[in-house]
């Protein structure tokens, strides 16, 4: 059975990396043209890439809360475990834009794709350098409609460990009058960081009741969503379907 795993691991990781190249030259055309032509063609790319783990690693998703989703656009702020999180976030949310170390801007043909994308790229070191201008940039894509993903830990954290989350999140939402959305899952415990091989089973994610930051105090409404976060995580390990060992 572990060989199988490794098998099936291996396939996806290949096609994950080979596609995620090839369709990053067509999105750069793509995005030359129109931004809803590349943001619809990443969407597909990730809502393939999710069947593709489902088919080759024996991975699903169940998601808790749609329904608490606003009618406006607003910040999302997401448990960051895994890579699961960066394709599932473009399939479960509405159009988006989301907050991300510079680096990645750099890379060849991804950075292009970003960038057309209107991704948010910050000096994670940068300090209120950095917070300003997730605020400056943030107001206005939520002023054009696209909603903001933040992960407030900054990095992927291994599955049941967390750091203090980052104010960019709840900073942006009180400047902008729109509400939060936290967001738990336990990607972590099925695609772990850095990790190739993968379990199977059912990925657990639960969106929470909107949140609105007016009038709060930030580092005790950042707190207050932390442990929400992390209870609902905690509270996922008995009812996961872990899949077959």
């Amino acid at each position: 059975m572990t060989a199988v795993r490794w098998l099936g691991s291996i396939v996806f990781t290949t096609l994950l990396f080979v596609t995620a190249a090839l369709w990053g030259i067509v999105t750069t055309i793509l995005g030359a043209i129109s931004y809803r032509l590349v943001y619809g063609a990443v969407v597909a790319w990730a809502h393939a890439m999710l069947w593709l783990l489902r088919v080759f690693c024996g991975i699903d998703h169940r998601v808790r809360g749609l329904e608490h989703l606003p009618d406006e656009a607003s910040v999302i702020l997401m448990k960051h475990s895994s890579t699961w999180e960066t394709l599932a976030q473009l399939c479960l949310f509405p159009q988006q834009t989301w907050v991300m170390k510079r680096e990645l801007m750099w890379a060849p043909i991804m950075g292009w794709t970003l960038y057309f994308l209107k991704a948010i790229p910050i000096n994670r070191k940068g300090g209120r350098a950095a917070v300003e201008q997730v605020l400056a940039h943030g107001c206005r894509h939520l002023d054009e409609g696209r909603w903001v993903v933040i992960f407030p830990e900054g990095t992927r954290m291994p599955a049941g460990t967390t750091r203090r989350y980052g104010l960019s999140g709840v900073l942006l939402a009180q400047a902008a009058g729109r509400k939060i959305v936290p967001v738990a899952h336990n990607a972590g415990e099925y695609w772990p960081r850095r990790a190739t091989l993968k379990r199977p089973g059912t990925i657990h994610v639960v969106i929470g009741a909107p949140i609105d930051p007016a009038g709060r105090e930030p580092r005790e409404l950042n707190q207050r969503i932390q442990d929400w976060v992390e209870a609902e995580i905690a509270a996922m390990a008995p009812q996961s379907d872990r899949g077959s060992e």
